[in-house]
């Protein structure tokens, strides 16, 4: 078994969030942070179904994941006081991030391949923004994970904005589709109060 710490509520994931806000409007982070918000609920639903010796892949903005994959409070805040919010990964908790779009996709892709050969029946889960489900890397990898039966799921995470660009505006209208039978698809909307970096406002030129 894994490690784990127990299971964290709606309040808790908030409360963390806010205490590293505080600590990035004090100048005690110096490097970038992406908050999240208004996806607890859905979060939690989400990680209901996984198993702990399951993997976790997410993007830069993961601190809620880590959380309810069990990584304990005081060693993520930890990473984040050090500078890694956007690059988080603890294998012990089979849990890793990519700051770089889409760069998580093919690294979950290998985590998936290396499991089947391996004979392990742990599912892994990749969790990406609507902008990256929309590019070339995301498609390529959802196809080559089909084609190979791979033991995996993508968890689409919409909060209708592109770094700072309204989705729809930048891509338009139209999803891919999503490829049937192999993989397992699932999909949710939020609206988080933070800017896409940072903890205050956001200036655009």
């Amino acid at each position: 078994m894994l490690d784990s710490e127990p299971g964290m509520n709606k309040a808790d994931l908030i409360a963390f969030e806010e205490d590293i806000a505080r600590e990035y409007d004090a100048g005690h982070i110096r490097a970038p942070i992406h908050l999240s918000q208004g996806n607890e609920d859905q979060l939690i639903e989400v990680f209901k179904t996984v198993a702990p010796r399951d993997w976790i892949c997410c993007s830069w903005r993961s601190h809620l994941h880590c959380l309810l994959k069990g990584v304990p409070p005081d060693r993520l805040k930890y990473e984040i006081m050090m500078g890694r919010s956007i690059s988080l990964c603890f294998p012990k908790f089979r849990i890793i991030s990519s700051a770089i779009v889409g760069g998580i996709i093919p690294i979950a892709v290998g985590i998936a391949m290396g499991m089947k050969r391996a004979g392990d029946p742990a599912k892994v889960h990749v969790f990406l923004g609507d902008m990256t489900w929309r590019t070339g890397i995301a498609q390529e990898c959802v196809q080559y994970a089909s084609g190979h039966t791979l033991n995996m799921r993508f968890i689409r995470e919409n909060n209708e904005i592109s770094v700072c660009t309204p989705t729809k505006v930048t891509w338009g209208d139209v999803l891919p589709t999503t490829l049937d039978g192999a993989l397992e698809f699932s999909s949710y909307d939020y609206k988080s109060k933070w800017p896409h970096s940072g903890a205050g406002k956001r200036i655009e030129f």
